[in-house]
């Protein structure tokens, strides 16, 4: 079983799983499903694991492409925004540099530059002061908001599914998250 709980190795021997793999159970068809989700048609009765892994790809870069231009259009990078984004409520800078996978030290100069925009601030934290928590002021939650207002693609692709659908989606999502998440050994 892999860390997503599928037993199944999605695919036969040569099937790497990585991107561009799109060999079905068996590793024999070498070419994606005519009507899978690049296609916008149907998904295969039994996806492979690559086929899966290839179609959250090529999802998380479209999502990423619409992100990126709507957040330099702000004047932000992308991982600026991606910080506010995670500031729903303080979080210490380690706690930040955990979820941003990078060093503390990159994250100091990330909230310094949106802190100096008014964006962000630091507080010390009330069960330990030696903490410093990065806390979203109201610009910096009305920034996050309206950047995903103007994501138009994402908002047009999830507007299309039906509630059904984005329940679905969502719950699927949340089952996946805290694999995805996890620290990698």
């Amino acid at each position: 079983m892999n860390r997503l709980g599928d037993t199944s190795d999605g695919g036969g021997a040569g099937d790497t799983g990585g991107p561009g793999d799109t060999s079905g159970p068996g590793g024999t068809s070498g070419t994606a499903h005519p009507g899978g989700p690049d296609a916008g048609g149907t998904a295969p009765a039994e996806p492979s694991t690559a086929e899966i892994m290839d179609a959250m790809a090529a999802v998380g870069t479209a999502y990423f492409h619409d992100f990126a231009a709507v957040v330099s259009r702000h004047g932000l990078t992308s991982v600026q925004a991606k910080t506010l984004s995670l500031l729903r409520r303080p979080l210490p800078m380690r706690g930040l540099a955990d979820r941003l996978a990078c060093d503390a030290s990159n994250v100091t100069g990330i909230v310094d530059r949106l802190e100096s925009r008014g964006l962000v601030r630091r507080e010390p934290d009330p069960a330990d002061r030696r903490v410093k928590n990065v806390v979203a002021t109201e610009e910096g939650h009305d920034t996050i908001r309206r950047i995903r207002a103007e994501m138009h693609t994402t908002r047009a692709a999830l507007d299309a599914l039906t509630l059904d659908e984005r329940t679905a989606l969502y719950g699927l999502l949340g089952r996946l998250r805290p694999a995805m998440e996890a620290p990698h050994t």
